[in-house]
């Protein structure tokens, strides 16, 4: 029934709704950085969506080789694309992490298109993440390179979450990959959070966290690449920008400068253009 009622619902609705779950689940992640640290807390994410997806979907470990190879990639990547955002969430705000990290899946848009329109939709976008980078007062360089290389995973993602899609059924997939992703961040969540992980507050707002960050927007994301190109669907994901300055506005009360806005706004600009330009 969950999955006839998601199956009726447009692509393009489903991954607006995955990535404001995505956001404000960041956003309420960033509060635990204090005590877990943002390892530790990717860590609870990963292995608590981990262990929802497995009892809700309880996959078969009858699978092909290359499919165990698609799987173990795609698990890697999202592992790698959540603790490198996270850092970065650490050191400037998250709508400034974002946009940046936009790169990543602007990249497969642009790559994947053969219109010289959507090249300019990249030039705007790639002068807003400029823009951003150089407003005054500058951004922690070593946040902004976290943001890169989760933009770098997050294209990744993408592409191996469309494969993921089209090997597998249901979420099957999805639940075998997130316990990848939950084995390869577990040893670096215990070395940077160690016993903090077992306090049962923490571990509940973790729960929380897996919930809203990684079960709700991955099960809508993997839903709509089985139904959407990765090119569009990697344009549609490229609001996350502005959703994401939007929760750390209302959640954590990250006021963002003039500039900062005008760039996130170039972003998002370029994200609508290519969507028109893409049907």
């Amino acid at each position: 029934m969950p999955g006839r009622a998601v199956g009726a619902v447009p692509p393009p609705m489903l991954v607006l709704l995955g990535v404001i779950s995505l956001q404000v689940g960041a956003a309420f992640a960033k509060q635990l950085f204090g005590v877990a640290g943002p390892a530790g807390v990717v860590a609870l994410r990963l292995v608590f969506a981990a262990a929802v997806l497995l009892v809700l979907w309880r996959p078969s470990l009858r699978l092909d080789r290359r499919t165990l190879g698609v799987v173990a990639g795609y698990g890697a990547v999202l592992a790698g694309m959540n603790i490198c955002i996270y850092q970065s969430f650490e050191r400037i705000p998250l709508g400034a992490a974002v946009t940046i990290e936009f790169l990543g899946p602007l990249a497969v848009a642009v790559l994947g298109s053969r219109r010289a329109l959507d090249l300019v939709w990249a030039v705007l976008a790639g002068i807003g993440v400029l823009l951003l980078s150089g407003t005054a007062g500058g951004l922690d360089p070593v946040g902004v390179a976290y943001a890169l290389v989760a933009g770098a995973m997050w294209a990744g993602y993408i592409l191996m979450g469309a494969k993921l899609g089209s090997r597998t059924s249901g979420g099957s997939g999805l639940a075998l990959g997130m316990a990848v992703g939950a084995a390869v961040a577990a040893p670096f969540g215990v070395a940077d959070a160690g016993s903090a992980l077992l306090d049962p507050r923490v571990l509940a707002a973790g729960l929380v966290v897996a919930l809203l960050s990684s079960v709700i927007p991955y099960s809508l994301e993997l839903e709509a690449l089985r139904r959407m190109p990765p090119r569009v669907f990697g344009v549609l994901m490229s609001l996350e920008p502005a959703v994401a300055a939007l929760a750390g506005l209302v959640v954590l009360g990250e006021l963002l400068g003039g500039w900062q806005w005008v760039a996130i706004t170039c972003v998002v600009a370029a994200s609508v253009g290519s969507t028109r330009s893409a049907r």
